[in-house]
Formats: C-alpha cells, structure tokens, sequence
C-alpha cells in the first residue's frame, strides 16, 4: 500500500532516530504486520490490541501524520 510505505519512510526520515532502543525495537515489530492490519490501525479502524504497537502507531501519526492533509 502505497499510502502506508509513505508515512513509514516520513517517519523513519524525521522520527526514528529518537527512537530509545525498546521503541525501535517495537518498530521493527510493526513491520512484521500485515499491510491490511497496519492499514486499518492507521486509518482508526481498529486499534492493535498490544499496547506497545498502539503506542507506536499513535506516535507515527503523530510524527509523520502530516501525509493525510
């Protein structure tokens, strides 16, 4: 999905370096996600039931949402 590739680069661009080494490591477990999965927690369709990746996803948007205006 193209929309999800695009905020994951923005914030690897401008957010991850301040990434402690659990939050990146919580990242990386994101990635092992489902594109569809991803998708509908990015989109608040759902929300993941970790609390760890719920976090992350709410700071990606946080950080990089800016690609949804």
């Amino acid at each position: 999905m193209l929309e999800l590739d695009h905020l994951l680069m923005r914030f690897l661009e401008i957010g991850y370096r301040d990434l402690d080494e659990r939050a990146r490591a919580t990242f990386v477990r994101l990635l092992e996600t489902q594109d569809q999965q991803l998708s509908d927690w990015f989109m608040s369709r759902s929300v993941a039931e970790d609390a760890e990746l719920r976090d992350m996803v709410r700071r990606i948007i946080e950080v990089a949402g800016a690609w949804r205006t």
